[in-house]
């Protein structure tokens, strides 16, 4: 089931080509009908004629009459396409009676690695790993639902000079002490002890880089001993993915190890395809475009002078093996705004090696930051980095009092589990109602409130709807809705841009965009609600109402799944 803008287009695209094939009419959502078509203004201006005649001829022979009620040319030359009712409602009977609620799979599916989360092994997770790991869920859910294969790839930093200190300072505890340390989830105390005895012991310290050697070359013990920092690591990163309610699993993480046996071989390739340049010791490659302050080439440096290798070096051979071991041809990288021109010249230098080739695209899915009430990045009281599972657990603490607050009819363990949904749902909508590449303010009261755009309004409306069936003693409404009232109309039209605002998140890579629609339609309900009797209403019209109470529900609740958020029936 095409989305009403791409089927209207279509239909004017063939009016279109009867005065120039292939120009584009421009279809656009209107206020002053439902939707407007803007291309003859462009269209006449390449064929040196007046828009209102070009518009009026394209009306002529546009084939419309079965979607639109009222076809007129406007103003310069706009043409004003409101959908008839009998339409209308023909779509809303497709869409109940489909369990993708209009939403048509991907004509050409693509084969989609989504890089995301990507915390640190013997770190804490933190506020800072919030959005990331947050958007590529919700990119990877909706990706997923239309069609696309994809493939979710954690890319942790589990390698490199860090693990020296970290693997003694593990040996120094022993392993049991060092595995319960880890295992309660305080990563962090340990990270630092370890980083205090390499800063203060000079013997710690050249164990430590002894042990880099040893980890680098293979040794089994040290491996053995890296394991079990990473698997301790793994079990705390899987707690908070379970909180947070996103896919994740240790089958998705791919980190900075699983590359470190390609880079000799990345190496060799650049050399053969002449891309090396030796500068100050090191070997980098020189993209074009890229420059200092100064206009000098900006060098992308793939091995240090020491003969080390750097972020870039990981992040290459990553590509290379996404699009040749995986066979991805697209590639997001959901990375916060400060890598833009790492990635940039990651990506530059992938095409000049010939990885990224023709219908291979590689994106910096980029975001701003999550900050505080002082509009500085988001800290504790005492100036520390907000840890991500406090975070959680005061999320839905607040969410249990507000809840307490509106509704102290629900169970104990029903209370407990909507607290959960809507202090999680709260977060996660807070983050992904905010376009992608702002910044926003991380507000307690603001994102828990059920007033606005927030996940507890949306969620509240959901279970809102839930409660009409049970009031009703009906199950939810299926057939063809009756649309004679404004507000019917507006809710029938809100429904069927579902599909648009779903595509529109895998165009733009914005789950804003879907939020945006969610809440629209979830006001245009209460206005429908208000208006129209739903449970006092008779024969064909309650039924017909009904429907559409269970339409908006069924599309309240699949949205808010693809965007990782639960919908509670009762709240």
């Amino acid at each position: 089931m095409a989305d009403l803008r791409t089927l209207l287009e279509t239909r004017l695209a063939e009016a279109f080509a009867t005065l120039s094939p292939g120009a584009d009419p421009v279809v656009r959502p209107s206020d002053r009908a439902d939707f407007q078509a803007n291309g003859a203004l462009a269209l006449a201006k390449s064929l040196g004629r007046s828009p209102r005649q070009v518009a009026d001829e394209v009306v002529a022979a546009a084939n419309l009459e079965d979607l639109c009620s009222v076809v007129e040319v406007s103003g310069p030359g706009f043409i004003n396409l409101t959908l008839s009712e009998a339409f209308l409602a023909g779509r809303l009977a497709e869409m109940a009676a489909d369990p993708r609620l209009g939403v048509a799979r991907a004509e050409e599916p693509r084969r989609v690695v989504v890089d995301y989360s990507h915390p640190n092994v013997a770190k804490e997770m933190h506020v800072g790993h919030l959005r990331t790991t947050i958007i590529g869920d919700a990119l990877s859910r909706v990706l997923d639902f239309c069609g696309h294969e994809v493939i979710r790839e954690n890319h942790i930093g589990d390698w490199g000079t860090p693990f020296g200190m970290l693997i003694e300072h593990l040996v120094n505890l022993g392993e049991t002490e060092a595995a319960q340390e880890l295992s309660v989830g305080d990563l962090d105390t340990f990270y630092r002890q370890a980083r205090v005895s390499f800063d203060a012991d000079e013997t710690f310290r050249e164990r430590s880089r002894h042990r880099v050697v040893l980890l680098q070359s293979g040794d089994a013990e040290t491996l053995r001993l890296w394991r079990v920092l990473v698997g301790e690591s793994l079990r705390y990163f899987d707690e908070v993915y379970a909180k947070l309610g996103v896919l994740l699993t240790d089958e998705d993480v791919v980190g900075e190890s699983f590359y470190n046996p390609q880079l000799t071989d990345v190496m060799a390739e650049f050399e053969a395809k002449g891309l090396l340049v030796e500068s100050e010791g090191a070997q980098c490659v020189f993209p074009e475009g890229f420059v200092t302050r100064d206009g000098d080439p900006l060098p992308l440096i793939v091995q240090k002078s020491d003969g080390g290798f750097g972020y870039a070096a990981t992040d290459l051979a990553a590509i290379r093996d996404r699009v040749g071991r995986l066979g991805a041809d697209v590639l997001l990288y959901v990375v916060g705004a400060p890598q833009e021109q790492h990635l940039a010249m990651c990506f530059a230098v992938a095409r000049m090696a010939g990885w990224l080739g023709e219908g291979a695209e590689a994106e910096h899915v980029a975001f701003g930051n999550v900050l505080g009430p002082d509009r500085k990045m988001f800290k504790t009281r005492a100036g520390t980095t907000v840890k991500l599972v406090a975070l959680l657990d005061e999320a839905v603490a607040r969410a249990a009092d507000v809840l307490s607050e509106r509704s102290q009819d629900l169970p104990a363990a029903l209370h407990e589990k909507v607290a959960r949904a809507v202090g999680i749902g709260a977060v996660k909508y807070a983050d992904l109602s905010t376009e992608r590449t702002r910044d926003y303010i991380f507000d307690w009261d603001r994102m828990l409130a059920f007033e606005g755009n927030t996940g507890p309004y949306l969620q509240y409306a959901h279970a809102r709807i839930c409660s009409i069936f049970r009031r009703a003693g009906a199950a939810p409404a299926s057939g063809r809705p009756i649309i004679g009232e404004a507000a019917e109309r507006d809710l029938a039209l809100g429904h069927a841009g579902f599909a648009d605002a779903v595509d529109s998140v895998v165009r733009d890579r914005a789950p804003s965009r879907l939020t945006s629609y969610l809440f629209d339609l979830a006001s245009t309900f209460t206005t429908f609600y208000e208006n129209c009797p739903v449970l006092r209403a008779e024969g064909e019209v309650r039924s017909s109402r009904l429907l559409l109470c269970s339409l908006t529900a069924s599309v309240l609740s699949a949205g808010l799944g693809l965007l990782g958020i639960e919908a509670p029936q009762q709240m």
